[in-house]
């Protein structure tokens, strides 16, 4: 009772600080423009407020009303004003004063909250659900422009948007894994949107001095050493397949040695350090052979293959051995010249640094000293020791405890710079017109600020697609900073929603602020009613692998509170995609955004049962 009278008597303080908030945050929504919206005022209103609020520390706040029993204001995303209205109104009820009368009103509603993010998922991604209120994303293999069932697998599997990105493949692929898609829609009955992302000003690392021709095959083996499982080749001619099966490597041989190769018999060769080796045929099928051999082989173009064949030995010569992929190796200390020259690179050598390219030269000059850069999603990281415009002297401060291999067509990251570069390419503007008349959204990659967003909008207007869905991909500490203000200029698209590209933001503002990063994003994103994209490495174990970790079982039930889970390609996508179906059902009966949902559990009334089972069973023995 003491506890309820001192907070009665903590009313009109309350009350003081809860109307300057509100004042705050009208006030910020009468000091941005926000013409042009139409029916989309509401949203951008609302997101106002909610950044009005979040200017704030409001914790001590919230600690007081929730020991008198009234909502704390953690829960009132889509509906802010309306929320603060309602503390207000029950505060001025407990105090015995009349509640003051505002102009503006109180804004959207829950419900209207709820049903403005429905309504904009929908249009973004289609009506069809199937049940399930989360969507999935599939980003595409480029298999599936040749692989009809796999496309068609994963229509049936749940695939609600299927995800095509341009800094890979060609109009071509991109054309016939839609194509597929149309097709297995038909044959599956239901709907699937198809999301295309233009590539952007994406840094990657350039080529690198090509390595030896040599290909290595050897077995896989135990702790002990013991072979596990025997190096495996595919012996293939000219006419043979072109691609091996489950990473098997391919060696061409002349035809006419291959058409007299048995299955049983020895293949006997020096290879290419001058060790005596010999494989044996397990297999053959037209135009090919699979070998397999206990030992380690190094084959090259002077490699020369025998066999016995009808009481002869022949002889063919390996042809088209390919050069093995180069790679630096980079340890901590150790320096890297990142060059504007598209010279191929080179690891270090005779004492000198080793070298790179990069695929963005016009970055460079925006690079300063003492700016962190990272390659390979994080994988390898330094600051910047030396800049001049063409060249950026690199110390290496991440490369794990044993050091770390930085190859060609890897990710740079430049956390520090800020890039003064167009957000649309020469080739995104190429690819646009493809875009605009197949698809039914457009990804954007790298958008920083409001005026990229103009940009696009602006190209799809020139197209004649200017009603176009937009998806902005949130992926770099700039995007992340400028956050309000892109939602803003989001809203003025007529459909529009965002994805949390967590994989570089990780790299852009560190790992260890990626889960507060992540949350925030979500928060805004329904503060605007727009709907969010829960995207990179989702449950990417089984994916890659076929087995899950339970940190990625848990991480694919937290998107569950974004309106679209993205899948990664990988062999078991088709496995993966429904595990996360079936996660994405069973959440959704506990989980809508930052509120649980009390439906009955089952192990609550097993509880009972058990109660009433062992109340009879007493019955019976008294």
């Amino acid at each position: 009772m003491g506890e309820n009278l001192k907070g009665r008597k903590e009313i009109p303080r309350l009350l003081a600080e809860l109307e300057k908030i509100r004042k705050d945050m009208v006030g910020l929504d009468s000091r941005v423009k926000l013409d042009e919206l139409g029916g989309r005022r509401l949203s951008a209103t609302n997101l106002l407020h909610y950044v009005a609020l979040r200017r704030l520390d409001i914790r001590k706040i919230q600690e007081e009303l929730a020991g008198m029993g009234i909502s704390s204001l953690g829960r009132s995303e889509s509906h802010v004003l309306y929320n603060l209205d309602a503390v207000i109104t029950i505060l001025h009820s407990l105090n015995g004063t009349p509640v003051p009368l505002h102009p503006e009103g109180s804004g959207v509603t829950p419900a209207e909250g709820e049903r403005l993010i429905e309504k904009n998922a929908d249009s973004l991604f289609g009506t069809e659900k199937d049940g399930r209120a989360v969507r999935i994303m599939v980003t595409m293999p480029t298999a599936a422009a040749t692989e009809f069932p796999l496309v068609r697998d994963l229509v049936a599997a749940g695939m609600d948007c299927m995800r095509i990105n341009c800094a890979h493949d060609d109009r071509e692929a991109w054309s016939s894994m839609i194509r597929n898609l149309r097709t297995a829609e038909v044959e599956v009955g239901r709907k699937c949107s198809v999301l295309m992302d233009i590539g952007g000003p994406k840094i990657r690392t350039g080529e690198l001095s090509p390595g030896p021709q040599v290909l290595r095959i050897r077995p896989r083996r135990d702790s002990f050493g013991r072979v596990v499982s025997p190096a495996r080749a595919v012996l293939k001619g000219s006419k043979g397949r072109s691609s091996p099966d489950d990473g098997q490597a391919v060696v061409q041989v002349e035809d006419a040695w291959l058409s007299k190769l048995e299955a049983g018999r020895k293949v006997k060769l020096k290879d290419a350090r001058g060790a005596k080796r010999s494989m044996v045929v397990v297999a053959r099928s037209p135009g090919s052979a699979i070998v397999e051999s206990r030992k380690t082989i190094y084959l090259d173009n002077r490699t020369r293959l025998s066999s016995k064949l009808g009481g002869k030995t022949h002889w063919t010569k390996v042809e088209n051995i390919p050069h093995r992929e180069q790679s630096i190796s980079l340890k901590r200390g150790n320096h890297l010249v990142v060059t504007a020259d598209r010279t191929p690179g080179r690891p270090a050598v005779g004492g000198q640094a080793a070298r790179i390219s990069c695929t963005l030269p016009e970055a460079l000059p925006y690079v300063k000293v003492g700016h962190a850069i990272w390659f390979d999603d994080g994988k390898i990281g330094g600051i910047v020791r030396q800049a001049s415009g063409q060249e950026l002297r690199v110390e290496i401060t991440q490369a794990g405890s044993e050091g770390a291999e930085l190859f060609s067509d890897k990710g740079i990251n430049l956390p520090d710079s800020d890039l003064r570069l167009p957000s649309l390419t020469t080739k995104d503007k190429e690819d646009l017109r493809f875009i605009v008349k197949h698809a039914d959204i457009v990804g954007y990659s790298f958008v920083r600020k409001p005026e990229d967003i103009k940009l696009l909008r602006s190209e799809l207007k020139r197209l004649r697609k200017g009603a176009m869905a937009i998806v902005l991909k949130i992926e770099t500490r700039k995007a992340f900073d400028e956050l309000p203000s892109l939602l803003l200029e989001a809203l003025r698209a007529p459909v529009s929603g965002v994805m949390i590209a967590r994989g570089d933001l990780a790299v852009e503002c560190g790992y260890e602020r990626l889960a507060e990063v992540q949350e925030e994003i979500l928060w805004m994103c329904e503060a605007a009613h727009l709907p969010a994209i829960w995207a990179t490495q989702v449950l990417e174990g089984l994916t890659k692998g076929g087995l899950p970790s339970r940190a990625e079982v848990t991480d694919a039930a937290m998107g569950g509170r974004a309106e679209c889970v993205m899948l990664n390609k990988g062999p078991h996508m088709v496995e993966a995609l429904r595990a996360l179906d079936n996660i994405l059902r069973r959440m959704q009966e506990h989980q809508l955004k930052k509120t649980s949902l009390m439906r009955p559990l089952s192990i609550a009334g097993r509880f009972y049962e058990e109660l009433d089972d062992s109340a009879t069973v007493t019955s019976v023995r008294r």
